[in-house]
Parts: structure tokens; sequence; C-alpha cells
């Protein structure tokens, strides 16, 4: 590989049916400090209007692949990283964006890594109607298991601990050894990080300032929103060796019993306890917890942990030094 494509960085972005945030996201993209990049959009089955959309982006780093058939997220990124031609990764979600110092600052992580393989995520600005929220509220510990700082909370409100999709940035080498698994429509990030992590020369690295902004408005369909909690208890029974105990009850309070709870789904409240009792190793916090997604009202909780929120808005100097 010549010395251009070793510090080049193929931007992938899977899209379907949502033309107008396909292009803010491409534009972000084009956007970036880093000019020795190309952007990448799979189009994830018949969509004229996203292909007309991205047709009016006049850039020779644009390239668009139309898919025949629906694949899903998963497969529609391992379908953009088959055609990359940089050396490096990074994923972007069609309605995310990024700020332009973004990919500057990942690559230059990544390059003076210790790891042979670095996986660099960022903080983001996490937005909804709302307001704005720095996430992650805290780094990984030096020696904390990766599983522990997606899953396992401290405190009673989410992102503490948190790597989004629109953050990854990691070799192609990488990810053509380990592809996403392509028959997950939800949690594949989630279940790629762990299976990455569990491989030789691949290491976490973080950049501390906030240089994407995830999009999370009410009421947009998001496939990571779709409430099934027995596909999530299925999903992290499938990788219990790949998590510690304390994560795997983390993830049942968190994330299993919130949907369970939504669906009303009472019959399954000691159950799901006890699966967390049986193979995790809950905390006083995480009974709390528990009681909390099962008691709360999802509005409820946050109505409460916006009103908290709003007393800890984003550094606006760091925020505008970076989006500068």
């Amino acid at each position: 590989m010549n010395e251009t494509l070793a510090q080049m960085v193929s931007v992938v972005i899977p899209s379907r049916n949502r033309p107008h945030l396909a292009g803010r996201a491409v534009r972000s993209a084009l956007d970036q400090t880093l000019k020795s990049i190309e952007v990448i959009v799979v189009v994830d089955g018949p969509d004229e209007a996203t292909v007309k959309e991205l047709k009016q982006i006049d850039d020779p780093r644009l390239k668009v692949i139309a898919l025949p058939v629906n694949v899903g997220p998963a497969a529609a990124r391992n379908a953009g990283v088959d055609v990359a031609k940089g050396a490096w990764i990074a994923f972007l979600d069609d309605d995310d964006e990024w700020m332009p110092q973004k990919l500057d600052r990942q690559l230059e992580l990544a390059t003076h890594s210790r790891h042979a393989f670095p996986v660099v995520a960022s903080c983001l600005i996490a937005r909804n109607p709302k307001g704005e929220f720095v996430w992650p509220r805290r780094l990984p510990e030096p020696s904390e298991p990766l599983s522990e700082y997606l899953f396992a909370r401290n405190s009673l409100f989410a992102g503490e601990g948190f790597i989004q999709t629109s953050t990854f940035f990691t070799k192609k080498e990488l990810l053509k050894k380990l592809p996403l698994k392509k028959n997950l429509p939800r949690h594949e990030d989630w279940d790629w990080l762990l299976r990455a992590s569990a491989l030789e020369g691949v290491g976490l690295e973080f950049v501390p300032e906030p240089v994407a902004i995830w999009n999370t408005e009410i009421g947009r369909k998001r496939l990571s929103n779709i409430n099934d909690w027995q596909y999530s208890l299925d999903w992290i029974r499938s990788v219990r060796h790949l998590v510690t105990r304390r994560a795997y009850s983390g993830f049942i309070v968190t994330v299993v019993s919130p949907q369970a709870s939504l669906q009303r789904d009472w019959k399954v409240f000691w159950p799901l306890l006890w699966e967390a009792v049986r193979f995790g190793q809950l905390r006083p916090t995480d009974y709390l917890l528990y009681l909390v997604m099962w008691l709360l009202p999802q509005d409820v909780r946050q109505q409460i942990r916006g009103f908290i929120w709003s007393f800890k808005r984003p550094n606006t100097k760091i925020y505008q030094k970076i989006a500068s």
C-alpha cells in the first residue's frame, strides 16, 4: 500500500429512505479538515430519493453504492468496507454528524497508538429536543474491562460509559478480518466491539473532546430504539463468554428490563432479576436501577434525566473550538 492510501480514511455511511439526513451526514464528512478521505454511502436497498439527493453533491470524493435489496445496517457497512481504498475506516450513521476536526483527531491518536489495531472512539454531543449533553460522562479506566465500561453503571443515569457507532474508527485490515455480523439487526456495534477486544493487538483509544453529534430526536425511528427485550436477552446470552459477570447483570438491568417494562411484560420481572443474580454480579445501585426501570415510566425517567442534565451543559468553549 502506498503512503497516500496508508493515511487515507474511508468513511462508510449506510442509509435507507432518509435522503435529507443522508445528505447532511455526507456534507459533515466532506467538510473534514482531513482532506485525504473518501465517503462511501451504501444505499441499503431500492431508494431512488436518497440516490437523487446524493447526486446533487458535487465532490469526487463521494461514492454511492446502491444495493439491489435491503441487507441491514451491518451488511451494508461491510459492503462499504469491501470497496474502501483507505487503510482506515470510519463509520457514520446517516442521521448523525461530525465536527470538522473529528477524523484528524482520530487519525492522530491511531497512528501514535501502541496497539497494532487501535479502535478509536470519541466523546460526542447527544442532541435531543431537551438540549445537548456530552457523552460519555467518563472515559474508560486503563484496566477496566470493555464490557463493564459499556454496560455496568456506577450511577442512575445513562451516558456514563458510552461508545456510539458514528465514532468508530479503526483499520480496514481489522474490519476485513473481523466483519460485523450481518445477521444482527441490533446490537451489532456492541457485538463487534466485544469480539474485537478479545483479539490480540486490539486496544481502545479515546478522543476526550466531543467531535461528533448523535441526533436522538424523539419520534425518529432507529433500529437501536426498537423494543424487543427477548432479542436483547438472547443476544447478551450469546456473548456471555465475552463479558464479565458485572457487565452481564448491568445489561439485564439497563437494557433488557427497560424494554420489558415498556412492553408492560410484568410476568418477566422476577425471571429477569433472577437471570441477573444467577449469572451476574449485582451491586446495590443495580437493584435500585432495576426497580426504577420497572416502576417509573420511560417519559418520567426522561423528564428527570433532562432536568438534572439541564445543569450539565457541554463545555461551550470546547464545542465552539471544535466546530470552528
